[in-house]
């Protein structure tokens, strides 16, 4: 299309040219688009009205033949899942999902087109039950153990607690190392020599001080020699310090009498000899040697007169 001129000397209302050419662009465009409308209607009401082929005899005994075995249908490899939706949207009418409290599941209701109705429950799943694992007192309580003990000694202070396992059972060697294992406990390993200053068994330092390991373990109960539990119930260990080798002596030093001659002579039971020694008024020591092994009590220097009457003097 040719442009067409401005005159220089036209009045104003000429100049709005420009708008007049879009104006006509717009209005033909519009035609088109009503024209290609109209020939889709068109071909949609051809289409619509277009009769589709019959089915031949053979076509329609093999598409009814497909509803006596639906299920031949639906797991066939040419069926995909798209077929499949379609298939239950021509057969289902309506759809209900409901939820039984009482018995944990989901019942699904399908009513099919003809009056048919199906009920299918589907079971809910349960709650993973809390994990049951040994409670972390004892947990912690083998990790001290295990640094001293061996597993079988473990396992008999934890019986003398009465603790018991996660399923009730008493402890054994084997219980003890599996939960040992499964907590990444570190087996105990004996030092090849007493490390010093170490705390030892009753049975070590009994020998380190070559006495019977019932003798010690007498005076340990007696409070005679001090030593530690990890737990109650745990074995006894004991530091063998200097000062304790001093009460184990071969011989009787002066001074130092058997226990019975303490007892008689300050005219008091074993009980509160012992009692006295505990609480340092009395000192002892134990002779490993002679005919009178056992303990020496050694009296005090001055010795109260039977006859002294205390609230007599100064008096």
């Amino acid at each position: 299309m040719t442009a067409p001129v401005r005159c220089a000397k036209a009045p104003p209302c000429c100049r709005a040219w420009p708008c007049v050419v879009v104006a006509r662009g717009l209005e033909t465009a519009w035609e088109q688009a009503l024209q290609a409308l109209h020939a889709a209607e068109q071909e949609l009401q051809r289409r619509t009205h277009q009769q589709l082929p019959a089915l031949t005899p053979g076509e329609r005994d093999t598409i009814l033949s497909l509803a006596d075995d639906l299920e031949a249908v639906w797991s066939a490899p040419s069926t995909t899942d798209r077929d499949r939706k379609e298939l239950l949207r021509a057969f289902l009418e309506e759809v209900m999902l409901t939820r039984d409290s009482a018995a944990h599941e989901l019942r699904l209701t399908l009513r099919w087109h003809g009056g048919l109705i199906s009920e299918i429950p589907i079971p809910l799943p349960r709650s993973r039950p809390a994990t049951v694992r040994t409670d972390e007192d004892t947990v912690d309580l083998i990790r001290r153990l295990a640094v001293h003990y061996p597993d079988a000694i473990i396992a008999g202070v934890l019986n003398r607690q009465q603790r018991t396992t996660v399923t009730g059972l008493a402890f054994t060697v084997n219980r003890v190392s599996s939960l040992r294992n499964h907590w990444g406990i570190a087996r105990f390993v004996p030092p090849m020599e007493p490390v010093a200053g170490e705390p030892l068994s009753i049975r070590e330092a009994a020998e380190v001080l070559g006495l019977a390991p019932s003798t010690l373990h007498r005076h340990l109960n007696d409070g005679l020699i001090g030593g530690e539990q990890v737990t109650p119930g745990a074995p006894w260990r004991i530091v063998v310090t200097d000062a304790l080798r001093a009460r184990f002596a071969g011989d009787a030093p002066a001074g130092y009498v058997p226990m019975v001659d303490a007892m008689r002579i300050l005219g008091v039971s074993r009980q509160t000899v012992l009692q006295r020694v505990k609480c340092g008024e009395l000192d002892a020591i134990h002779v490993s040697q002679g005919k009178r092994k056992g303990l020496r009590i050694k009296l005090p220097d001055t010795m109260p007169d039977l006859f002294d009457n205390p609230k007599s003097a100064g008096g």
